[in-house]
């Protein structure tokens, strides 16, 4: 690491947790670009320990805000000095360590929507909760009922505080991050998100253990991160022209959009795409487009946030 560069710490707790996003919420912590933030996180419903049953209740952090804390639980926020509105923001995402136990919901009438259930077959099943033991060290997650799953742990939630006052529930993705449950947003990834408020205020919750594009069921496996170490930058926006959230892999950039529609989402991602590759590759919009339609691969983010998600894919 360059010399000078610091590294905080900041803790899952009352005065650092909140669900919705605020350019007046105060910072929980201020940095200069180039530091390293070790954030812990508690899981997405705010709970203190793991569920063990639909019907039993658990601890959670209570009394929660009706306004501040309508989202996913977050940590955060955090300001990063000269990080000004029109800029863009590159969050690396260093490092994951998950809790060893997580849980996922799935089925149930209402949850996470009225007709998902219906249309899957489920509407008549009860709300059934799994429960997961996260092998950290094999990197493997196994179910109660005794399947196992490759872990691949990434924030759900992560993003900056929009430009208008108020608040705005966290519980929608937007142009600046937020719950977008994308998977490429692993170990090794850089998120890109475009500024809009004072200091960008960085928040991140809603820690998944692993999960497939679309997160069908409502949910992940969903648990909190004992630590996710996040490098930040800040990136002129000439360099780095965006309108949305942008993810680098080791091998691929993602272009992300949202909409209710998800058909809408997935041509809002492209030509967030052809945006990106025009401007920084020198090749037309005409020939953009085509290079996407033979060679990229546009997916379901989630469908279940009520604002849904679509990403496009482009291999190196």
């Amino acid at each position: 690491r360059m010399a000078g560069m610091a590294v905080h710490e900041l803790r899952a707790q009352r005065e650092t947790l909140h669900g919705a996003f605020s350019p007046d919420l105060a910072p929980a912590l201020t940095v200069d670009a180039g530091d390293t933030i070790h954030v812990s996180t508690i899981d997405v419903a705010w709970g203190l320990e793991p569920p063990t049953d639909v019907t039993l209740p658990r601890r959670k952090v209570e009394p929660r805000d009706p306004v501040r804390d309508d989202g996913p639980a977050m940590t955060g926020p955090i300001a990063i000095r000269g990080c000004d509105p029109g800029s863009v923001l590159a969050v690396h995402i260093e490092e994951i360590v998950p809790a060893p136990v997580g849980f996922t919901w799935s089925g149930g009438r209402e949850w996470p929507d009225p007709t998902l259930n219906a249309d899957l077959g489920l509407a008549d099943d009860p709300m059934t909760l799994t429960l997961w033991v996260l092998d950290r060290e094999r990197g493997r997650a196994t179910s109660d009922r005794g399947h196992g799953v490759p872990m691949r742990p990434f924030p759900g939630t992560i993003g900056l505080a929009q430009g208008a006052p108020g608040w705005q529930t966290g519980w929608h993705p937007r142009r600046t991050g937020g719950n977008m449950d994308c998977r490429e947003l692993s170990v090794g990834s850089t998120l890109y998100l475009p500024v809009e408020a004072a200091g960008g205020l960085l928040s991140v919750g809603d820690g998944h253990g692993a999960q497939g594009d679309g997160e069908l069921c409502g949910s992940a496996i969903e648990c909190a991160f004992e630590r996710i170490s996040l490098r930040v930058e800040i990136v002129e926006p000439d360099a780095m022209p965006i309108d949305g959230p942008v993810i680098r892999t080791a091998d691929a950039w993602v272009t992300l959009a949202f909409d209710r529609d998800l058909a809408r989402a997935a041509r809002r991602a492209a030509g967030a795409m052809i945006d990106l590759l025009s401007a920084t590759s020198g090749v037309s919009r005409m020939d953009s487009a085509v290079w996407i339609s033979v060679a990229g691969d546009v997916r379901v983010t989630q469908m279940v946030n009520g604002v849904v998600g679509a990403h496009v894919v482009m291999r190196d």
